[in-house]
């Protein structure tokens, strides 16, 4: 746990070939920080709990997590007051990038995955080399775009969600889709709990609350977004993506954490499907 190799400073790092994560920890009275950030880096990197005789110096070289901060919050100089039961830090812990390519899944498996269950530990940021963030080429439109789609350049904009959340016929959708844009909603977006529902499909959704909104843009004046929910498995989203662009939808939205942000990406540089992605953020408190 003491090994010169998990330790080094940021300004050392070659910021290229490393992604430093940022975490929030929170453990006893006694605990020592140092070992068990460096447990962090171990586990999530080159070992495990134990030494194992594959784990050779090279390969720990080559592809080990470095720890390059540790900062506790409140700091206690000099001592530790008797009241304090639990003692929290900010860590710090650089990931080659050579141990993942450019991806999410493995990314996130690799600074939050295990150690997960360890207790009182959140990941708080990521902070990515620029060769990997230009891989990703982001949103098509972004708030600007939409701004621009809806010829609102200044004001804030209003999002309605359509309750309640499960139940609803597509005929009653679109009535309350209707009834909020004309009360001046600029996004309309479904429940996070709705998607290809039997008691409302995709398809003929989408087609109510577009007839519904386009009744609703004539009188105010102004247009109106729908994001409709395609959240499936990951094999039928760009399907149901496809199905709701056809039936005349001009937003979609998806529940991003749930489905992974791999998905997200591959929604995202679809050239085919080209209107905005609203991201619907449950499952963020896991």
């Amino acid at each position: 746990m003491l090994d010169p190799l998990l330790y080094d400073l940021p300004d050392n790092l070659d910021k290229e070939k490393y992604i430093i994560a940022t975490y929030y920890v929170a453990g006893k009275r006694n605990i020592d920080a140092l070992r068990y950030s460096a447990a962090i880096a171990v586990e999530q990197s080159t070992g495990t709990w134990l030494p194992v005789p594959a784990e050779t110096p090279e390969l720990r070289k080559k592809h080990i997590a470095k720890i390059v901060g540790i900062y506790e919050i409140p700091n206690f100089s000099w001592e530790i007051p008797e009241d304090v039961k639990e003692r929290h830090f900010v860590v710090r812990i650089a990931f080659p990038t050579e141990n993942f390519t450019v991806q999410f899944a493995m990314l996130l498996t690799s600074v939050i995955g295990n150690i997960s269950s360890g207790g009182k530990l959140k990941l708080l940021d990521l902070e990515m080399p620029e060769s990997w963030l230009s891989t990703f080429k982001g949103p098509k439109f972004g708030v600007e775009g939409v701004r621009e789609i809806l010829g609102i350049p200044e004001r804030p904009l209003v999002n309605n969600m359509i309750k309640p959340c499960a139940g609803l016929t597509p005929e009653a959708t679109a009535q309350l889709a209707y009834e909020a844009a004309v009360g001046g909603t600029d996004i309309i977006k479904d429940d996070e709990l709705i998607a290809d529902a039997a008691y409302s499909p995709l398809e003929v959704r989408v087609k109510k609350v577009m007839e519904a909104l386009k009744r609703a843009d004539d009188e105010k004046s102004e247009k109106t977004l729908y994001a409709v929910n395609i959240t499936d498995r990951v094999d039928k989203i760009k399907e149901n993506a496809y199905r709701c662009l056809e039936a005349g939808a001009n937003c979609l939205m998806i529940n991003y954490l749930t489905v992974g942000l791999d998905a997200v990406v591959m929604l995202a540089e679809d050239p085919d499907i080209n209107v905005p992605i609203l991201g619907h953020p449950d499952f963020r408190g896991m």
